[in-house]
């Protein structure tokens, strides 16, 4: 050591140490507990210093146990036995069951617990059994599988985007049988058709007592006006004004024109709630029905099909119907159709009778015939309802309860515009329900502007739960570094790294408004350098987080080490 480069304490301690004689001697490292300060070198202190790094949830696990009555017996009795019979451990503090981390009755902490493996990137918002499966890997706790239920059946983004896995909501609700034939009708259209000598489109009409049917041909554009005059010419001018319409929700049947129309006849009109085709399951059955038989007659001609609509009404009325055990002909003629390739029976005649005797029997027949198709059809329709229940299942809201609204891709960009319907959620709301219209039926107040019927049967709507469920972490912003001022704002943390054989200071700067999720880690000399007149070096106090030097050992004189 040279004197210009020693120190005035060195100097001192030179002349009490000269003329000492001294014995360097080898001790195992097992042998040397307390090494000798003068041994050290002091600028390297923080190299040599160990730190455990502690995650926060750790902490919080451990945090968990003051609050937990059930925690604090496990840990003085672990705390002589070390573990028991019932599979608990001590380790470190930690109280393990059965290899996995115990948490204490801390709702917050098993809340966030959860969420890691359900909300996050990894977690994929899995169902129920899925979820618990990847907690009950590392944590447990007493009601940990409730716990997990309640938490996805909350989670507001699973109730948005998952199907339903239950049988479809909403039993099955007859409409009521008619008194009489052509009191109560049904009506729809067929379209998409080719053109057959200028029609293309098909007005189906059925009497849903008797099921007669009458297929009339339309042609493309129509109106109310056109379709309101053909039923008029060929529905009511045969049978009279009706009591009351079975439709769906097409333009014709929800038109200012139709309503006022069927208004000032005093007819009941029935539409059907949106996206809800069961509404008339007979009327579905029809067209099947019609095109099946359109499609055998005229698959190798398609455009002859207007040649074969009257054959096929025919055809339809005269068909045996399980429901009736007799033809809708039948129904409403009352004896069934006469084939010309087979000649008559001829009636047996009694001369004993009267005609006013055969009127009478003919009214009788005809009454006892009415009640036994009602008793048929009440049969069929019972039969019915009992198989289509089976398949579905009760659900029903009061008014003021929040709901979610399934929505057909179509009809969702004037409810909530989506840029891609096909990664859109399957439901959206919550929607409050403002009436209940009949037992299955349910009007919403939907957003200003939507373009979509406020009633909705109950299979398109689910129960809201309220959640506390966090989303998918979003990625950090993309930042445009051209127009962002990169100076030093704020030091956030520092630490010392090895380069070589030297130990330098590094800083995690953030810079300028970028946020923190920008900040990187720079070299103290480098940074000092370049920028002087930073303000982070007037109120940096450099206390708190990180590795830490020894006392005396400024940043500065680290920094030079």
């Amino acid at each position: 050591m040279s004197v210009g480069d020693s120190t005035d304490l060195q100097r001192k301690a030179m002349t009490k140490l000269i003329g000492l004689q001294y014995k360097f001697q080898y001790k195992q490292g097992v042998d040397n507990v307390a090494a000798h300060a003068l041994s050290r070198v002091g600028h390297l202190f923080a190299l040599q210093t160990v730190s455990i790094v502690q995650p926060v949830w750790l902490q919080e696990v451990l945090n968990s146990y003051a609050s937990d009555a059930e925690a604090q017996v496990l840990l003085q009795e672990l705390a002589v036995s070390g573990t028991n019979e019932k599979g608990f451990m001590l380790s470190d503090g930690v109280i393990w069951f059965k290899g996995k981390i115990w948490i204490g009755a801390n709702s917050a902490l098993q809340t966030k617990i959860i969420a890691a493996f359900h909300a996050s990137a990894i977690g994929g918002h899995s169902r129920v059994q899925v979820t618990y499966q990847r907690v009950r890997k590392l944590f447990h706790w007493s009601g940990l599988k409730g716990a997990v239920q309640e938490f996805v059946n909350q989670c507001l983004v699973c109730q948005q985007v998952k199907h339903e896995l239950v049988k479809t909501p909403g039993l099955l609700q007859p409409l009521s049988i008619p008194q009489g034939v052509w009191q109560d009708l049904s009506m729809d259209f067929i379209e998409g058709l080719p053109t057959s000598e200028g029609y293309n489109t098909i007005l189906v009409v059925v009497d849903r007592f008797s099921k007669f049917a009458h297929f009339l041909a339309l042609k493309h554009p129509f109106t109310a006006l056109h379709v309101a005059k053909l039923f008029l010419d060929r529905i009511v001018s045969l049978y009279g004004i009706p009591t009351s319409l079975v439709s769906d929700r097409d333009r014709v049947f929800t038109s200012t024109f139709w309503q006022l129309l069927f208004k000032q006849l005093s007819v009941s009109l029935n539409i059907s709630t949106a996206y809800h085709p069961q509404t008339d399951g007979q009327m579905e059955r029809v067209n099947q029905c019609l095109e099946m038989y359109l499609r055998s007659a005229t698959h190798a001609s398609p455009r002859t099909w207007f040649q074969w609509l009257s054959l096929a009404q025919y055809w339809y009325n005269t068909c045996y119907h399980t429901s009736l055990h007799c033809s809708p002909y039948k129904v409403v003629f009352g004896v069934e159709p006469h084939y010309s390739f087979i000649p008559p029976l001829p009636a047996p005649s009694d001369q004993t009778v009267s005609v006013e005797a055969d009127v009478d029997k003919w009214l009788a027949d005809r009454r006892s015939f009415s009640l036994m198709l009602r008793h048929q059809l009440h049969k069929a329709q019972n039969k019915m309802k009992k198989t289509a229940d089976s398949h579905r299942s009760y659900r029903s809201f009061e008014v003021g309860e929040k709901v979610f609204l399934k929505l057909q891709p179509h009809a969702q960009s004037s409810v909530v515009n989506h840029p891609c319907p096909k990664l859109a959620c399957k439901y959206f709301g919550p929607y409050e329900i403002v009436a209940k219209i009949g037992s299955s039926a349910f009007k919403l107040t939907l957003p200003e502007g939507s373009a979509v019927h406020p009633v909705f049967h109950v299979s398109q709507l689910k129960q809201f739960v309220p959640s506390h469920t966090p989303v998918f972490s979003q990625l950090p912003a993309k930042v445009n570094l051209d127009v962002v001022d990169l100076v030093p704002t704020v030091v956030l943390d520092r630490r010392l790294v090895k380069k070589g054989n030297n130990a330098l200071v590094q800083l995690l700067v953030k810079w300028g408004s970028l946020p923190e999720d920008c900040a990187t880690w720079e070299d103290y000399n480098v940074l000092r350098a370049r920028f002087s007149d930073a303000v982070i070096w007037e109120t940096t106090s450099f206390q708190g987080g990180g590795n830490v030097t020894p006392d005396g050992v400024s940043l500065d004189n680290a920094a030079e080490a």
